[in-house]
């Protein structure tokens, strides 16, 4: 009986004064703060939020990505739909975007005096008091986030400890939170975090298929491809090497997992042992690995051989290093003069080959694009090097951008 979905008929005025008729989920929804980390550790929440939303049968609300920027003391909100499409999510479960259900559906459905946020036991405030509450708004990003909205919270709800977020091993627990939260008594669940793991589990590494580029990325991207870049195929790589990285590897010594290491290492690291040479490869390891693979590209595929290396970095691009390693072979090296993470990422989503680091949760971003399209992608001294067989998978034929 819980599959069941409700939808009631709203009327809504538009800008223009025009009346359009709007659903309201009666499941209800749930709505979140991604206040973790930068944008690979918020795709890793958000895929985890869309497979919990699912198995609770609400409908999700699509929260802006949080951006850091310098000289800005607090975060930045960036609507969810500059970056990706909101379309292709409504394939696999129901969504809106936060701006969409503010404006059109929370005067009524969430109105000011209902607002309680949900945790999963008391959440200290910046001041040291653990305040007896969630404390939703305490800090940086969490107070811009729900500002960002008008949002103030009136009551914290603990969920703890008979409810937690994974809901695919077997216990019954999306029907339990079902049961606890029914849509009638609770139309929205507003999480101060995300409710979803990190890394992002295996069974919800698929859901990356549904998340599509808006078409101004997507257009972008190829446009740099067709213009920057020289007729032919072409290797994208990530390198994260700067300071914040240098000191976080240092905890190799003590991890057998760390970030998105089970991206390569398997989640029981039934691949291998985490080394610092996978977290922070070597400028040795980079150019030989480099040099491999645009010989193993060029033998297997002749007609369309690798003329370049495109460059994706939090810090040092190597540019200078890696054109003078590779100017014997005509590859050039190159990046995007734009500080645009996104659009970089963009790019690498769309290169011949891709080589990522393992640790990192950009590079596993990229890695999950081209897995749901069949490219093919490998990582910085991981497996241990030595010869290789031609790369599996389909290589993007960028003759028809």
């Amino acid at each position: 009986m819980h599959s069941i979905v409700l939808l009631f008929p709203v009327l809504l005025s538009t800008l223009v004064g025009a009346v359009q008729p709007i659903s309201v989920d009666g499941n209800g929804y749930i709505m979140y703060c991604p206040c973790m980390g930068r944008f690979g550790n918020q795709a890793d929440h958000f895929l985890g939020s869309l497979g919990f939303a699912k198995a609770i049968n609400r409908t999700l609300v699509l929260p802006p990505w949080v951006e850091y920027r310098k000289a800005e003391p607090r975060s930045v909100q960036v609507p969810f739909d500059t970056y990706f499409q909101v379309a292709p999510l409504q394939n696999f479960h129901r969504v809106i975007t936060m701006e969409n259900f503010m404006k059109n559906l929370s005067p009524s459905l969430w109105p000011r005096a209902e607002r309680i946020s949900f945790c999963y036991t008391e959440r200290m405030g910046l001041d040291g008091s653990a305040g007896h509450g969630c404390n939703a708004k305490s800090g940086n990003p969490f107070g811009s986030f729900w500002d960002t909205f008008d949002i103030d919270f009136v009551e914290s709800e603990f969920f703890g400890p008979k409810l937690h977020y994974d809901v695919h091993h077997g216990d019954g627990m999306a029907a339990k939170w079902i049961d606890r939260y029914p849509g009638e008594k609770w139309p929205v669940l507003a999480f101060t975090g995300a409710p979803a793991v990190f890394p992002v589990q295996r069974e919800n590494l698929d859901l990356h298929r549904y998340l599509k580029w808006s078409a101004k990325y997507e257009n972008d991207a190829k446009q740099f491809i067709r213009e920057a870049l020289p007729r032919g195929a072409f290797i994208g790589i990530h390198l994260r090497n700067g300071i914040d990285w240098v000191r976080a590897c240092e905890h190799v010594r003590d991890s057998s997992n760390l970030f998105s290491s089970p991206q390569c290492l398997g989640y029981r690291n039934e691949h291998g042992q985490l080394t610092g040479e996978m977290c922070m490869p070597s400028s040795d390891t980079i150019v030989r690995q480099l040099k491999r693979r645009v010989k193993l590209q060029r033998e297997a595929m002749p007609d369309n051989p690798i003329r370049a290396v495109f460059v994706a970095s939090d810090s040092n691009h190597m540019l200078g290093e890696l054109n003078d390693a590779l100017k014997r072979m005509d590859v050039i090296v190159v990046r995007h003069p734009d500080t645009n993470p996104h659009l970089d990422l963009a790019i690498l989503g769309r290169s011949n080959y891709f080589i990522g680091n393992c640790v990192s949760s950009y590079s596993a971003f990229v890695k999950r694009e081209r897995d749901a399209s069949g490219f093919p992608s490998s990582f910085w001294a991981f497996p241990a090097e030595k010869p290789t067989p031609k790369s599996k998978g389909t290589m993007p034929n960028h003759e028809e951008l």
